[in-house]
């Protein structure tokens, strides 16, 4: 029968066979495209232009490619990226190219083309590396060393052991990675105790303490249960990156007893060390040895108590209740705080049962932690948070209108309501305002949710009023709304008041009706100017249709008691340019009061829409703009001393408006190039409209519209 080792290399001769029957018909049969990538490392082209060539051919490349690619071997500008293509292309071809330019190449080169034997870990390269172990070259050997470790088989793994002793200092750690390196392998392969072995030897090398750290790592995981002993010989260990080793390989390490050993040790350890010990503990949960961290968490270390509640706080159960109900109260914040996280997030029913049977019982300081956590954990404990309400203690008080908050059901909201309608004490009421607001907004059912504040509101004192419909408003839904609307509507001031100001405020252009028709009919001017603006507000943050926009604005020049209100809705056109919107604008025109505001309005709408594409020329033809006479006296573009005359330019764009379109959207492409790159720019023009003078600035790219002068 065949050893697994023969059995491998008879696996390994057949896959090169294959290989090779599978690369002489590739290079017979070469794409199209790498007959023109290897044609240009065939000819004069740059460099540059082959190293780009080395890139393609890494992923498109064959066989076929391996003979130009080998040349550039000895090449220092191209070598690397040849490389790169070899490294990935398949095959013995590459395999013999490497090895052939080994045996020619120094230096730096040579280097590189070991480093590129050990990525494709070619057996067959390894007495070519065994002698390069012995290289003159430091920087030659520690390649050949490392190389031979990544190809890892029995004759590389027996070179590496035999240079350990006797190779030069300088070369000694390179020789002891590759012998890590094998090792790996080795343990991969199920060989374990030869890999244990290689390790030792490793470790009883005059190398680096980096490399004796790597090989007492490999050690301990190759022995298994078997390098426990070693494992706490380093975690005893007075140097600080043995006892770090220990540590992660603890991790790494299965098994309960590494557990049972943690244990021991964090009982013997330094506060310093034990805290770091609990933390390795706490990483691996399902073996970990519950009992010794409860009792780190009672330490006398700060350090020590700190890291055992934040481990509690991953791998605590229903049996660490007590000990964090403890530290959560203790006078210590950050010992209280690091107790209270663990106590939110453990997991499990078990502590939720055991949290409300303590809510019966407890007193002091624990009664409002209990209860904190109730509203923590979303347990349903409303009876038992109702008795705490009706406690004689503020806080305990507030905090079970807290934890109402954050519990109760749709179907008990009226606990809390009830509770912020009439509380017993007047100080509580701001307490249970906000509770009912946290339970109103993380209701599911909004609308079933706003049917019960509003039927509250009914009911509900005057101090309590607007607070509900700021409720209302928060909860959202069609119910809310309508209850706003009416509240505004309504003949109570106070409800008039609060209900128009959060109409204002809604997060939806559904409120739009609702305001338009407040902004008709509320009984004080004032509710129907505020309605009138937040329509407007509506209309101009919100996305919607252009036409539906346009409509909305038309609706609201025609409520408004003011002109400001209706200059407001030109600046909605404006923001929002349409043609639709132009039409609204030059129809607003008619309005004395607004004829300026609507003309200025009508320029900005018509010079952006100009460019998005749209003919402005056509649309202002029938705007029925007052055409003025236009004069450019002197225009120039730059910023500081540096300025480019460009009044030509201007010029030619001038017509019978106060309003300039130039070719381009672009200063710059307008005016013949950047003259200040980099720098902030303006157009600064001096003109004159019907004779009278003016002077304007425009920021880069604006748009330019002409102030009237006066």
């Amino acid at each position: 029968m065949l050893s697994s080792h023969q059995l491998l290399r008879r696996v390994a001769v057949l896959a090169v066979i294959l290989t090779v029957s599978v690369s002489a018909v590739n290079a017979a049969d070469v794409a199209p495209q790498e007959q023109e990538l290897i044609a240009v490392l065939q000819s004069d082209a740059p460099k540059s232009e082959k190293a780009l060539v080395c890139k393609k051919l890494a992923i498109q490349g064959s066989s076929a490619a391996v003979p130009e690619l080998a040349k550039l071997l000895p090449d220092p500008q191209l070598s690397s990226w040849a490389r790169i293509a070899l490294e990935a292309i398949p095959g013995s071809e590459s395999d013999a190219a490497f090895r052939s330019a080994a045996g020619s190449l120094d230096g730096l080169l040579l280097v590189g083309t070991i480093n590129s034997i050990g990525v494709r870990r070619d057996a067959g390269a390894v007495d070519l590396l065994t002698g390069r172990l012995r290289d003159k070259d430091p920087e030659v050997a520690t390649a050949a060393a490392v190389a031979l470790g990544r190809i890892g088989n029995a004759d590389a793994t027996k070179a590496l052991r035999l240079a350990l002793s006797t190779a030069p200092a300088g070369v000694r750690s390179a020789v002891a990675e590759g012998c890590v390196l094998c090792a790996e392998r080795l343990l991969a392969d199920g060989q374990s105790a030869d890999a244990a072995a290689l390790y030792d030897d490793v470790r009883g090398a005059e190398v680096p303490q980096q490399r004796i750290i790597e090989a007492t790592r490999g050690a301990i995981l190759a022995r298994g249960a078997e390098g426990l002993p070693l494992l706490l010989e380093q975690l005893r260990s007075d140097e600080k990156a043995f006892f770090q080793l220990a540590l992660q390989t603890a991790r790494e390490l299965p098994g309960s007893d590494v557990d049972k050993a943690l244990a021991d040790e964090l009982g013997q350890a330094q506060p310093a060390r034990a805290a770091l010990i609990v933390y390795t503990m706490a990483d691996r949960p399902d073996t970990v040895v519950l009992p010794a961290i409860l009792q780190a968490a009672k330490s006398d270390s700060r350090d020590v108590r700190l890291s055992a509640l934040g481990a509690l706080r991953r791998v605590g159960d229903a049996s660490c209740l007590s000990t964090l109900l403890d530290s959560a109260v203790d006078s210590d914040a950050d010992v209280s705080q690091a107790a209270r996280l663990a106590l939110a997030e453990l997991p499990g029913e078990k502590i939720d049962a055991r949290i409300v049977a303590l809510l019966g019982e407890s007193s002091g300081k624990t009664y409002p932690l209990l209860i904190e956590l109730t509203g923590q954990r979303r347990i349903d404990a409303v009876p038992q948070l109702l008795k705490a309400v009706e406690n004689s203690d503020a806080a305990v008080r507030h905090a079970a209108l807290i934890a109402l908050g954050e519990t109760v059901s749709l179907q008990r909201l009226s606990v809390l309501i009830s509770q912020a309608l009439a509380p017993r004490r007047a100080e509580d009421r701001e307490v249970a305002l906000q509770a009912l607001k946290v339970a109103s907004i993380r209701m599911p059912d909004r609308d079933a949710c706003a049917q019960e504040l509003t039927k509250a509101l009914q009911r509900s004192p005057s101090a309590t009023k607007e607070s509900l419909l700021e409720i209302l408003t928060e909860v959202g839904g069609a119910t809310a709304l309508q209850t706003l609307g009416d509240a505004a509507s309504s003949s109570d001031p106070l409800l008039q008041d609060a209900g128009s100001r959060l109409l204002g405020k809604w997060n939806s252009v559904d409120a739009a009706p609702v305001l338009l028709k407040l902004a008709k009919t509320a009984p004080e001017s004032k509710y129907k100017v505020r309605a009138l603006r937040g329509y407007l507000g509506l209309a101009r943050k919100f996305a919607m249709p252009e036409p539906e926009r346009v409509e909305m604005c038309r609706n609201a020049v025609d409520a408004a008691l003011r002109v400001d209100e209706q200059k407001l809705a030109l600046d909605v056109l404006t923001l929002h340019p349409s043609p639709e919107g132009l039409n609204l604008a030059v129809q607003m025109k008619q309005t004395a009061a607004l004829k300026d505001a609507a003309t200025a309005a009508t320029l900005v709408i018509a010079q952006k829409l100009g460019g998005k594409g749209v003919d402005v020329q056509k649309l202002l033809a029938g705007a029925g703009l007052d055409p003025v006479k236009l004069e450019i006296v002197k225009a120039s573009y730059g910023a500081g001393a540096t300025q480019r005359d460009v009044t030509d330019a201007v010029r030619k764009q001038a017509g019978n408006l106060p309003l300039i379109t130039l070719a381009s959207s672009s200063y710059n492409a307008s005016f013949g190039g950047d003259p200040a790159p980099g720098v902030v720019k303006q157009l600064k023009i001096q003109y004159r409209i019907n004779g009278k003078s003016g002077e304007a600035a425009f920021a880069e790219n604006d748009l330019i519209i002409l102030p009237m002068p006066n």
